[in-house]
């Protein structure tokens, strides 16, 4: 059995995440028609995986944006700790686009070009795109960047601050912008070498090494999202601190568990297993109960509901 003393709920749409959105949205939308152009234009396998990619990714945007929509939803009689889980299977499904629809076609059309590739063209126009494609998915790749530093900690590398984000609009955005600044980088390499050495498959095998890239996107956003999405907790350090402001209550004898759950970017829920003091008279409980509920907000506001062991409650008035 719990107590609920605080049943606040916080929206987990975020200011920076549709920013973060809406900047990827506009980047890989000119993006994607201009290579599919030059593609057409010049025949090139890895350009045609890199347009791919960039559709792939336009498309994986709208999914985020319809998962910030539902996540904003208020709780309901079907959905007492609201919604904001909805971006975490959102982000699921667009793991499973960048896997099937970004890796395994580009993969598919450069296994295909080896068969019979096509033969060379003159390339201008794909560095041409391959460069403003980098410049627009670097301000993207920049703006998601900036909103995960923001909630940086000292000494902690950006890669572990990835890991640690429950914001999974901003990392998923990243992630596939990091993959397709190294996707475009891998596209100019094999463009500028089939014609270095007038080779007409080193082209195709660019595009089964952007799908791979793809593939290896996909399993890391997949990993991160699916653990938000079953349950994961703050962390250990988090609790680790939660527990030092329980002992150090008054009120309290000692602590036992205490579990967390993110039920959204800004989001999250606490149970406490705690023993009160004996003796203690129910409104003396209620204004320790208070105080810790207070204390707990002020070290980490998306900390919404606090819950308490039944069984604390009885210790303090037995």
């Amino acid at each position: 059995m719990t107590n609920n003393k605080n049943a606040a709920t916080t929206s987990s749409a975020t200011p920076d995440s549709r920013k973060v959105i809406y900047a990827a949205i506009v980047a890989n939308l000119g993006i994607a028609t201009a290579k599919f152009i030059v593609a057409a234009l010049t025949g090139s396998a890895a350009m045609l995986a890199e347009g791919i990619h960039s559709a792939v990714d336009t498309g994986n945007e709208l999914l985020l944006l319809v998962g910030e929509k539902i996540s904003a939803r208020k709780p309901d009689a079907r959905h007492p700790f609201g919604y904001g889980k909805a971006v975490y299977f959102w982000a699921l499904i667009v793991a499973l686009s960048v896997f099937s629809l970004g890796g395994g076609l580009s993969i598919y059309h450069g296994i295909h070009s080896l068969q019979a590739p096509e033969a060379l063209t003159d390339p201008f126009w794909n560095y041409v795109v391959l460069g403003v494609a980098f410049l627009f998915e670097g301000y993207s790749w920049n703006v998601s960047r900036r909103a995960l530093n923001s909630n940086r900690r000292p000494g902690a590398t950006l890669w572990q601050t990835v890991r640690a984000s429950k914001d999974a609009s901003v990392f998923t955005v990243f992630i596939e912008d990091s993959a397709a600044l190294l996707g475009l980088l891998v596209a100019g390499a094999g463009i500028f070498l089939g014609h270095l050495l007038d080779n007409p498959y080193i082209d195709p095998a660019a595009s089964i090494v952007i799908g791979l890239l793809l593939v290896g996107a996909a399993f890391t956003l997949a990993r991160e999202t699916g653990a938000l999405l079953v349950g994961e907790s703050v962390g250990i350090e988090q609790t680790g601190k939660l527990k030092e402001i329980f002992r150090a209550d008054p009120a309290i004898e000692t602590v036992g568990q205490l579990m967390t759950m993110q039920l959204g970017p800004d989001d999250v829920l606490l149970t406490a297993a705690v023993r009160f003091k004996r003796g203690m008279r129910i409104d003396e409980v209620d204004v320790a109960i208070a105080r810790l509920e207070r204390a707990v907000r002020d070290f980490d506001p998306a900390i919404g509901r606090v819950y308490f062991e039944a069984a604390a409650l009885r210790s303090a008035m037995g």
